[in-house]
């Protein structure tokens, strides 16, 4: 087994679809779940803190990076086990497109991942923060995760142990250091090709319809129960609002676009802003839905 190299000094930002962040202390791709395990080993044996990069679509990283070690698991490979006449599964790594996998699943006449198309991010990404759209989820199709705890023990975990909730689950919010996600298998259907092709285009569609154009992380705050974060946003005369390059969009009010060399400072201060005017117009205390990276308070 070879050991994934370090290198020291790695701008996050172009990592990110927010593009903004500065540098960890080093980043490493391990490619194999022994190399996953070794370069946590090292890290913990230097008292580094560890950060599991995914897509990097749903986190917004400090202008002072992250001062330990960053690690994105390149494993991304895939196949559709139909074994015994049973359900067919999709056997995918975590690295592998959330978006690439409803696309080539469904060109193979299989069903089940069409509400991904066009959503960023890595299925690793999915299973932690139970994405979804469309009148569909991860929580739906998940059949098992295979997890690597911190001391380099792996684990299959069922989904009923994932505890999933509306953009929630077992894993989501807990210490970035904690398990990683190695692989997964997904519960699909065999279908018709040419209707899964004309699904996901009206999808494809409606997506791009409704999405702002530029750098953003998609919906900043989860839906609050029986509403919409994006109206209690436009309700609150949060529409256009902006930080530096940091505007609050005005064709979907829970997305954020940096419209070119807005800092994590900036982004913040716009979501704190929005969640002030909101509580105050409302009530309500909107929660995040992206994560939260290198910043001192968490």
């Amino acid at each position: 087994m070879t050991e994934a190299a370090w290198i020291e000094g790695v701008r996050l930002a172009p990592m990110t679809s927010w593009r903004v962040g500065g540098a960890c202390r080093a980043f490493t791709e391990p490619g194999s779940p022994e190399a996953l395990r070794e370069a946590r080993a090292r890290a913990d044996r230097l008292g580094w803190p560890v950060f599991i990069l995914g897509g990097g679509s749903n986190i917004l990283v400090a202008d002072t990076g992250y001062p330990g070690l960053v690690i994105r698991y390149r494993a991304r490979s895939w196949r559709i086990d139909e074994a015994d006449g049973a359900k067919p599964l999709l056997l995918v790594e975590s690295r592998a497109p959330l978006a690439g996998m409803a696309r080539e699943s469904a060109r193979l006449g299989f069903a089940g991942l069409e509400w991904a198309e066009g959503i960023p991010g890595t299925i690793a990404g999915a299973i932690v923060g139970n994405a979804g759209a469309y009148g569909g989820e991860i929580a739906q199709v998940l059949e098992w995760v295979d997890i690597q705890h911190p001391d380099g023990e792996s684990e299959r975990w069922p989904a009923a142990r994932m505890a999933y909730g509306y953009r929630a689950s077992a894993l989501k919010g807990r210490d970035p250091s904690g398990p990683a996600i190695l692989r997964a298998a997904l519960r699909l259907r065999r279908d018709d090709p040419a209707r899964l092709e004309r699904e996901m285009r009206r999808i494809a569609e409606e997506r791009r319809a409704k999405t702002p154009v530029g750098a953003s992380c998609g919906s900043v705050f989860r839906n609050p129960p029986q509403a919409s974060a994006g109206r209690l946003i436009e309700e609150a005369g949060c529409k256009g609002m902006r930080r530096g390059a940091a505007v609050v969009s005005e064709r979907h009010a829970n997305y954020i676009v940096n419209e070119g060399g807005a800092t994590a400072a900036d982004l913040r201060a716009l979501i704190e802003e929005i969640q002030g005017r909101v509580r105050d117009a409302s009530g309500i205390s909107l929660e995040l839905e992206i994560q939260l990276v290198g910043f001192a308070d968490r």
